[in-house]
């Protein structure tokens, strides 16, 4: 298992009706996630995505959500955004800073805390359209035109972050030091 150092740049919670997540200086989580969050619970309902029908109760492997400020910036590029995109903004609960190929996390990858709190990654996250509808309403590209559409998941394609669930309790704080351990991805 390899293991590197990052930071915790923010770290969000919130249930808002457009999915943003205004910054928190700590939280502390439990094994149902994040408290007040939208995506809080042992148990979600499978979207049109899932492999089940729409509708099923089903295990939650989306308690969390993280993105990286490299990969935002990313993002901002592709789409020529006169401001930065945000975690916040895409609804994330977590973003980090000095990770490499933060989307690319496999499966079992580990984010530790100080706290001893440990967030445990599940799968990537791909982008959606209804969050290009976010990004068209806050953001201008640097001529001071309207971001073109629904062009956020193409050019966010890869680079949106990863979900999971918390494995460990304890309390996450911004500007936080911490190891994460890689799992080798299985074949």
């Amino acid at each position: 298992m390899k293991e590197i150092t990052a930071t915790l740049r923010s770290v969000h919670t919130g249930n808002n009706e457009d999915y943003s997540k205004p910054p928190s200086p700590s939280i502390e989580v439990d094994l149902e996630g994040f408290p007040g969050d939208k995506h809080r619970g042992f148990q979600r309902t499978a979207q049109s995505w899932d492999s089940e029908p729409t509708g099923t109760p089903r295990r939650n492997e989306r308690q969390w959500s993280g993105v990286s400020a490299e990969e935002l910036e990313a993002i901002r590029a592709r789409l020529d955004l006169r401001e930065p995109l945000t975690a916040a903004t895409l609804g994330a609960n977590v973003c980090v800073e000095g990770i490499p190929n933060f989307s690319q996390l496999p499966r079992g990858t580990k984010l530790c805390f100080p706290s001893g709190a440990v967030l445990l990654v599940e799968e990537n996250n791909p982008p959606c359209t209804w969050m290009a509808d976010q990004i068209v309403a806050q953001h201008t590209t640097r001529s001071g035109n309207r971001v073109a559409g629904k062009m956020f998941p193409k050019y966010a394609m890869g680079l949106r972050g990863v979900v999971g669930v918390v494995d460990v309790p304890g309390a996450i704080r911004s500007g936080d030091s911490l190891i994460v351990k890689i799992c080798a991805p299985t074949n």
